[in-house]
């Protein structure tokens, strides 16, 4: 019989979407082939600690910030990537031993820990996990993982770049523009005209580098738009304005590596007057409509543009793509790629792939297995110049 896949999932992180995070994990966990597979719970405390040991997932819904036992830390030695148990040696933190069958030993009477993994599905949401950190962690220590690579982890995370992107593709983004954070806090007068002139109201205001609508505000007039922009500045320290468009949500799911295809698209119907926090997380009345009531050709508008933004940041794995349909007008506008989509059972990625066809578990599967083939083909490439 041969051996199971052991695939690390790991979930948490330092992010202002730890939950969602913590969410996504416990589903995939539930629902992947245990026949085929076998899971290593890998979690990350809000402070940046890893935990392998015990239930790593009850231990942060329980909010505990310390590992049982000694630290962890990740090598990443391409030739035996591990999690391994650090103990402290005249003040210096060091590796712990190896123990036998690759396992290593912690301090006198810690225990062990398992570390061989196959494939590592990161299911951290927003910044220190989606934004390309964990990818570049896990391409040192080449390693395959689910989802794009460190530079669509990066643009896509960053909705500023994504749209400078697509914009240079010529796809359809709403007028938006950048301001620091430092900018912010030296000019704020300054920087408030400047939006009220380029777009007046209501303008939307959001961290550059954040998802699931955390620190994003709708503003009406004068006084929200300097709120939105304090709370913007609470969370990055680059701050994304763009014009409010009265339209309706449109998401679209993508799958696949080179050749990547499109899900039916779908409609998120607010409870609240945008798609903030709250409506996605908290209050259950906002609505998911799978398909969307689109005409035929908008359906393919939308799934083909779904695809070209996946592709334009160099995109692998899986994305779900935001879009904005204008009220009155039918324009499409792309507003972002999440390349590590909210992915709970109920989550609209994974439900618009059960719609167009793919269950639950079989999109898990398929993932796994396209992680396995990018790496495979990444590994193609020669690293050392050879003369001909």
């Amino acid at each position: 019989m041969s051996r199971k896949i052991r695939v690390g999932v790991i979930f948490g992180g330092r992010s202002g979407e730890h939950e969602v995070s913590l969410m996504s994990a416990s589903s995939i966990i539930s629902a992947i082939d245990k026949s085929k597979y076998e899971v290593v719970p890998i979690g990350i405390t809000r402070s940046g600690r890893w935990l392998l040991s015990g239930d790593p997932l009850k231990a942060l819904r329980a909010g505990i910030e310390e590992a049982p036992g000694t630290p962890l830390a990740f090598l990443t030695d391409p030739g035996k990537p591990a999690l391994v148990k650090l103990s402290e040696t005249g003040g210096a933190m060091v590796p712990a031993a190896a123990g036998p069958g690759g396992a290593v030993e912690g301090a006198a009477g810690a225990g062990t820990v398992s570390v061989s993994v196959d494939v590592v599905f990161p299911v951290l949401h927003g910044p220190y996990g989606e934004d390309g950190t964990v990818q570049g962690l896990l391409e040192l220590a080449n390693l395959p993982y689910v989802g794009a690579g460190v530079l669509a982890s990066a643009v896509g995370m960053d909705k500023a770049m994504a749209k400078a992107i697509w914009r240079e593709r010529g796809l359809p983004i709403v007028d938006y523009l950048v301001c620091l954070r430092r900018e912010w806090e030296q000019r704020p007068d300054a920087v408030v005209r400047e939006i009220e002139v380029k777009f007046g109201y209501p303008v939307f205001v959001k961290p550059a580098n954040l998802g699931s609508s955390v620190g994003i505000s709708k503003a009406h007039d004068h006084d929200e738009l300097y709120r939105a922009m304090a709370l913007a500045a609470r969370y990055d320290r680059r701050i994304l304005a763009e014009k409010a468009v009265d339209a309706r949500e449109i998401e679209c799911s993508v799958l696949g590596n080179d050749d990547p295809v499109a899900s039916i698209p779908g409609e998120i119907v607010p409870c609240n007057e945008f798609y903030d926090y709250d409506a996605k997380y908290i209050d259950e009345r906002s609505e998911l409509k799978i398909p969307a009531d689109l005409p035929p050709g908008v359906a393919a508008e939308v799934r083909r543009l779904a695809v070209e933004a996946f592709k334009a940041i160099d995109g692998a794995g899986m994305a779900r793509a935001d879009f904005f349909l204008e009220r009155g007008t039918d324009v499409l506008y792309i507003n972002e790629v999440n390349t590590i989509p909210g992915f709970t059972k109920i989550s609209m990625y994974p439900k618009l792939w059960e719609a167009s066809g793919l269950s639950y578990p079989d999109l898990i599967n398929r993932l796994i297995e396209l992680a396995v083939d990018r790496h495979a083909d990444k590994n193609r490439s020669e690293t050392a110049y050879r003369a001909e």
